[in-house]
């Protein structure tokens, strides 16, 4: 199974990368500016910063039992069936990350580009080649990943150096001018996603080729998706100011309109639109790709293939009904999803590490 995948480090780096730009360069300046205003780029590297220490946990997690995937080794750490119970919610969470992912693809383009298309056509073209992709397996969108990245890479300092000589400065002053608390209540939904959904990449961890290592690939990969993250959020709110970004759905979306070169270059918007379906591709693969396999070992099958068009029906349906708009995804997301999160992206990584270094329940490393 996924053992018999291998990928480099540079394409683990890259597949962090993506996972952590993912849909999140549309719509997180908006709940940073909503809360924070102004400071909404200290309240983004208070997020990034405290992401590097989770990043750590699963490193060591992931280096302890670099041969084996977090439902295997949840079963070594806790026994059989509470191991087994710890599958199951695991195997949940991705798949509801899979299904909000792609419901944000489908919000997007039924908002700006296909506005008369029904949503349910968009999300079932998206989710095919999402599954295309998952069929093919992990060493194959990896290599997508790493052939897509240098350009959504240029295409991001193209974006930022266009729109440079709009920067007003002063719609970040003062800095921190309503206290600490706002920077750390609008930082605590960039945590919850996409931070905490980095636990993702436990089950991505085996594949990677031993002799390389994957370690400083994983922290390499986030602290690039969390700069990139960061300037959008602090450029957005340097060109947009605080109360347009915050009224926005999709203010970097906005942001690629502004850009007026000579009135030459302009309407742009594209760009932010090509990012974006990179990232948030990379990342839908890896989530549905994550609950495929921990359903397959739940269910001890011999390949996670088969349970890919099942499980695809299942997710085309719940993207629909998840959540009735927009307005309440944005609730959702910024009120519940963090404290979700925070069970399956800490608690119980954190009390696997804990019971396992008190047990000394381990494997030999690869």
């Amino acid at each position: 199974m996924l053992q018999k995948e291998k990928i480099t480090r540079n394409q683990f780096a890259i597949l962090v990368m993506m996972f952590t730009v993912g849909s999140s360069i549309l719509i997180l300046p908006s709940g940073l500016a909503a809360e924070a205003k102004q400071d909404a780029w200290i309240a983004a590297l208070l997020a990034i910063a405290v992401g590097v220490a989770l990043v750590f946990l699963y490193m060591v997690l992931g280096n302890r039992y670099s041969t084996m995937t977090l439902p295997e080794y949840s079963e070594i750490i806790l026994g059989k069936w509470l191991g087994k119970i710890v599958s199951i919610l695991y195997f949940a969470f991705f798949f509801l990350l899979s299904a909000l992912v792609l419901r944000n693809i489908g919000d997007f383009l039924n908002t700006y580009q296909l506005p008369h298309t029904p949503i349910a056509v968009t999300h079932f073209v998206f989710l095919l080649v999402v599954i295309m992709s998952i069929r093919l397996g992990l060493e194959t969108f990896s290599r997508s990943a790493e052939f897509f990245f240098p350009w959504v890479i240029a295409l991001i300092l193209v974006l930022l150096f266009a729109i440079v000589p709009q920067i007003e400065f002063k719609n970040i002053q003062p800095i921190m001018g309503e206290g600490i608390k706002p920077i750390i209540r609008a930082s605590i939904p960039f945590v919850g996603s996409p931070i905490l959904e980095l636990v993702v990449f436990l089950m991505i961890i085996p594949a990677i080729n031993r002799k390389q290592g994957g370690k400083m690939g994983f922290l390499t990969g986030y602290l690039i998706g969390g700069t990139v993250l960061f300037l959008i959020s602090i450029i957005t709110i340097l060109v947009l100011g605080t109360e347009l970004t915050s009224r926005e759905t999709y203010p970097s979306y906005t942001l690629a309109k502004q850009i007026n070169i000579g009135n030459f270059i302009q309407r742009v918007e594209a760009i932010a639109s090509f990012i974006w379906f990179i990232t948030i591709f990379i990342k839908m693969s890896l989530s549905f790709y994550a609950s495929a396999f921990c359903l397959a070992h739940i269910l001890k099958l011999k390949d996670y293939r088969v349970v890919i068009f099942p499980l695809a029906i299942i997710m085309l349906v719940l993207s629909l009904v998840a959540y009735p708009n927009t307005a309440y995804f944005l609730t959702f997301i910024s009120a519940t999803w963090p404290f979700l999160a925070l069970v399956y992206g800490l608690i119980i990584p954190l009390l696997l590490f804990l019971i396992s270094s008190f047990t000394k329940k381990r494997v030999p490393k690869a």
